[in-house]
């Protein structure tokens, strides 16, 4: 029987993205943390930065929600594993609230809020613009009638006639309570890369920021209200995961670092409860690797920025290259398939790096892939079987050039994204798969398995009582059942 629990627990959205939800989240989240709440933010989608601001923000681990790498009920599941841990959530939704990859809003924020019975707080962009958003809000409720729109924030305010306007037309066509505002914050800017927001590791006065929105939040939003409308959430039904560490069978390095930042904590996690230990690496300041690791895992990041620093760590990168050469199995997403090739080209300047695939990535200055990925396994490589079934996403704006085909096996067929090359992805040279796709364990457990399965390849003297421990571990999530099944 499925357990049931109360979970006070809001979902904050907008009209659109880069209205503001991101920004009132983190003043949500520092605010109630500094009232003494420990609060578990979850972010919907498979973003890694807006995920990174809001786990700076609540000082606790950021967790993705995604309908479309995950089936309902392993959404579910996550959530209560992780809610369980606090006594308030924060969802962040993305985009706009209904907007999904259908007509029918498949994948939305609006379809999440449903799964979880999320109350709804939109946050509106009021700039240049005051009755109108009121039939936006009107359109939400009709369009979406099984949804609990909470209330809403006004964000952008200038004057009090602007808030007055809009607060009196939101309240009298909607019905719905206009809990605060977020005024337009003065000398207050926030670096933006690409389509979002700068990361926080890199953006050196992120305490200041958060503790700025916190502010600006106390003052002008009715905070009591709001946690008031988390608690009316209903119970929620979900079997929470039993993941624990697990003796450690083998070492897995994991570079985590200003370039290489992007990762889902239930990756690392995952790993760790099938006998994993991490060894997490600094690629601008660690001179070499451990020499007790078998495995690498390189996630995504923005190599390009620090790519004077990653240059001048000649060693590691001379070290890494060797490993990679002696067989050494290494799994690497977008960045970390970027710093495995051998130049980096980016505004004019070009950049060293490992040299262990035969390949430059040159930067551009508009998204050379950006969406949700479907793809098939069709060639033998380290860590998936030919046949498995991947679902991802890519976000990137460098290209591979200077690229020989014959020297390198792309295992990935792509049904949808763009991936490396004439919809392909999966870049397999000796032991080392790299890619533009990221996955998520709970979408793709063959990932993890795979890669643990590598790992204990590598090891040497594999005993057979170590055999006798893994062979029987399966995962059954997501409608997925696998083995790992070694040599």
């Amino acid at each position: 029987m499925t357990p049931e629990f109360e979970f006070p627990r809001l979902l904050i959205s907008a009209q659109k993205g880069g209205a503001g939800k991101t920004l009132f989240s983190l003043g949500l989240l520092a605010a109630l943390v500094a009232e003494g709440k420990k609060v578990v933010p979850f972010k919907k989608g498979p973003d890694y930065i807006d995920a990174g601001w809001l786990s700076y923000a609540a000082k606790y681990s950021c967790y993705n929600l995604d309908p479309f790498f995950m089936s309902h009920e392993v959404i579910l599941s996550s959530f209560v594993t992780h809610a369980l841990e606090g006594n308030l959530s924060v969802i962040e939704g993305n985009r706009g609230l209904l907007d999904g990859v259908d007509i029918e809003g498949t994948c939305s924020s609006a379809q999440l809020a449903r799964i979880l019975k999320a109350p709804v707080i939109l946050v509106l962009d009021c700039t240049k613009v005051t009755r109108s958003l009121a039939a936006f809000v009107k359109g939400c409720q009709a369009i979406e009638p099984d949804i609990v729109i909470g209330g809403v924030i006004l964000n952008q305010i200038v004057r009090p006639r602007h808030e007055k306007i809009i607060t009196q037309s939101i309240e009298k066509y909607t019905g719905l309570e206009v809990l605060g505002i977020l005024p337009r914050l003065k000398k207050f800017s926030f670096p933006m890369r690409h389509l979002g927001l700068l990361p926080w590791q890199e953006h050196g006065e992120g305490e200041i920021v958060v503790q700025r929105l916190a502010q600006a939040v106390k003052e002008n939003v009715n905070l009591e209200r709001i946690c008031e409308i988390a608690r009316k959430a209903p119970p929620l039904k979900g079997k929470p995961f039993a993941w624990a560490k697990r003796e450690s069978l083998v070492k897995i390095g994991v570079f985590r670092d200003k370039a290489f930042q992007f990762y889902y904590p239930e990756n690392l996690a995952f790993l760790e409860s099938l006998g994993a230990e991490i060894l997490y690496l600094d690629a601008l300041r660690d001179k070499s690797l451990p020499a007790d690791i078998h495995a690498l895992y390189i996630g995504g990041g923005f190599p390009e920025t620090q790519g004077e620093a990653l240059e001048a760590n000649r060693s590691l990168r001379e070290d890494l290259r060797e490993a990679a050469n002696a067989g050494l199995p290494i799994y690497a997403e977008c960045g970390g398939l970027m710093f495995l090739g051998r130049r980096i080209i980016w505004r004019g300047k070009v950049f060293e790096m490992v040299g262990a695939l035969p390949v430059d990535f040159e930067v551009k200055d508009r998204p050379q892939g950006h969406g949700y990925v479907k793809a098939t396994i069709i060639e033998k490589n380290p860590f998936y079987e030919p046949g498995t079934k991947i679902v991802g996403h890519e976000f990137h704006y460098s290209k591979p050039i200077n690229c020989t085909p014959s020297e390198i096996t792309l295992c990935m067929k792509l049904d949808k994204g763009h991936g490396f090359c004439d919809k392909l992805d999966g870049v397999v040279y000796r032991n080392i798969f790299g890619a533009y796709t990221h996955v998520h364990v709970l979408g793709q457990p063959a990932w993890a398995l795979g890669l643990l399965k590598a790992a204990l390849n590598w090891k040497e003297g594999i005993s057979s009582n170590m055999r006798d421990v893994l062979q029987p571990r399966s995962l059954v999530l997501n409608g997925i059942n696998q083995t790992i099944k070694l040599k």
